[in-house]
């Protein structure tokens, strides 16, 4: 049985920084989707999670980098806003590269551990 799910969703690795994460999925995420809508609570919003709780990881993250990863303005005439820095795009980048050599370090193993399973409900073995 072949896997098609992507990376990201099958392996989960967390890169520590002292007592926190610099990196994980759920921070990936959110990097990329304040890219793709230049704004933290939209974001968060797109990932069903709370502007305070996408705030607070984003301001992990700028904390844990060497340099910010996220970049804000505030708002006004042209409103505010958010923009993924230069470092933040290369550490996305270089994580799901990370969670694809995982992936396929894994997941012939994967493979041979799905066979224990049973069926997901409505798909019975033909």
């Amino acid at each position: 049985m072949a896997m098609t799910a992507p990376a990201k969703k099958i392996v989960s690795i967390g890169i520590p920084m002292g007592d926190h994460y610099a990196m994980g999925p759920g921070k990936a995420d959110l990097l990329e989707a304040i890219q793709e809508t230049g704004s933290i609570s939209a974001a968060g919003r797109k990932l069903g999670m709370s502007y305070r709780r996408a705030w607070l990881l984003v301001d992990e993250m700028n904390a844990c980098f060497r340099e910010a990863v996220v970049a804000t303005r505030l708002g006004g005439v042209k409103g505010g806003g958010a923009v993924v820095t230069d470092l933040g795009l290369e550490a996305v980048r270089r994580y799901r590269a990370l969670q694809t050599l995982a992936w396929d370090a894994v997941q012939p193993s994967v493979q041979e551990f799905q066979r224990l399973l049973g069926h997901p409900a409505g798909n019975p073995a033909e």
